[in-house]
């Protein structure tokens, strides 16, 4: 998820970037024009479809400081991101909160770290983790998954010379993110960003 604090150089070289529709392509299960709330699977049909918009897909601008993003009019309701990932960059440990959310892979292709565990809402600054709650996925071109509510992940674009391009969706719209920092098995609450710190 892009925010103002990871990603600078973004926000100074596309200050009023527009939120456009998306995609092109029409969303399969009919959530696009439900005021029902979108299920995991609709967002990730909604991902999907977005990442074979090749119209769309080209829109992004790519800067090769920092990671570049456009939101996007997600099914439901959703929140829902097109986001430009420059060789060698990432997002650091984070969860969303209480939304669920899916991504895809439009371009290049992505690596996934992310913790098999929920962590507590509230109330914590540091946690040791144990064996065993580490995974790692490979989201080559094509590719996505769908997570659940406090999903702890890093994403991350590993080449060395190539742009990454993917689309996220999340439903409820992020409350907030919090961001962690891991130090071998110990995971620190570092800050809570709210949407006024990304949007």
């Amino acid at each position: 998820m892009p925010t103002a604090a990871a990603v600078p150089s973004a926000t100074a070289a596309f200050p009023s970037l527009p939120s456009v529709p998306s995609p092109s392509a029409p969303v399969t299960g009919g959530s696009a024009t439900s005021s029902a709330a979108p299920t995991i699977a609709e967002l990730m049909d909604f991902v999907r479809s977005a990442a074979r918009d090749e119209a769309l897909i080209a829109s992004l601008p790519l800067d090769p400081e920092g990671r570049t993003w456009i939101r996007l009019d997600g099914p439901g309701g959703s929140e829902a991101w097109l986001i430009g990932w420059p060789p060698g960059t990432g997002t650091g440990w984070h969860d969303h909160a209480d939304s669920f959310g899916a991504f895809t892979t439009a371009v290049g292709a992505l690596k996934e770290h992310s913790l098999a565990v929920r962590l507590p809402t509230d109330g914590w600054k540091a946690l040791e983790l144990t064996d065993g709650m580490d995974r790692s996925r490979e989201l080559a071109t094509g590719q996505g998954r769908a997570f659940g509510q406090n999903h702890v992940h890093e994403v991350l674009n590993e080449s060395d010379v190539a742009h990454a391009v993917s689309v996220h969706a999340y439903y409820p719209p992020l409350p907030r993110i919090r961001r962690f920092s891991r130090t071998g098995a110990v995971l620190r609450l570092e800050q809570t960003e709210r949407p006024e710190d990304w949007q």
